[in-house]
């Protein structure tokens, strides 16, 4: 019997540090949720420090354009952390897809004649 790779790919797959993948189970909600907050984390880690570098780079240099351009870059990371952490894993191929078609026409929005008042 041959043996397939697994997980890792490689042939010595089956090892503890290198398992068998068994099911195509997507992981679980607690693995994604965590992954989110790492991620959100991660891109809020860096608000702070921008600061911080602002207001040294205002020592440093005695610029205010350069400390104005770090804080300018600084604040639209906590949108992207939201977006980013709020974010879904990508849909899989076999996922059906909630669309139907059954909202096609809008009865409101219908080509029909309409009465015209004369000004």
């Amino acid at each position: 019997m041959a043996r397939t790779s697994g997980f890792g790919g490689s042939p010595d797959s089956g090892s503890p540090e290198n398992p068998v993948l068994i099911t195509e189970a997507s992981t679980s909600l607690e693995d994604q949720h965590r992954a989110r907050v790492r991620k959100y984390l991660t891109l809020m880690s860096f608000r702070i420090p921008a600061l911080i570098l602002a207001a040294v780079a205002y020592g440093v240099f005695q610029n205010p354009w350069i400390s104005m351009a770090i804080i300018g870059l600084s604040i639209p990371l906590p949108w992207v952390a939201v977006l980013v952490a709020n974010d879904r894993p990508p849909r899989r191929k076999d996922e059906p897809s909630r669309w139907d078609g059954r909202y096609d026409t809008n009865p409101a929005i219908e080509a029909r004649d309409h009465r015209v008042i004369d000004g």
